[in-house]
């Protein structure tokens, strides 16, 4: 079992970031619902969202942000 977070669409492909490599996956084979940002957990050729970890890097992802643009 692997995860990797998706980075972009790009066409019928989704760029997917695994670590520090990209790999491109048909958007054929992902969840429909699935979206930028979202954390996929590859178990075999069943692929699912994990639906709290995307929660979790999405706050971190947006305490960042509200640290950065701070007044």
């Amino acid at each position: 079992m692997k995860k990797g977070i998706i980075d972009r669409f790009e066409g019928d492909l989704a760029v997917v970031e695994f670590n520090d490599t990209m790999e491109d996956i048909p958007k054929a084979r992902l969840p429909k619902e699935a979206a930028i940002g979202d954390v996929l957990v590859f178990d075999g050729d069943k692929i699912t969202i994990d639906t709290k970890e995307t929660a979790k890097l999405k706050q971190e992802i947006e305490d960042l942000m509200d640290e950065l643009f701070e007044d």
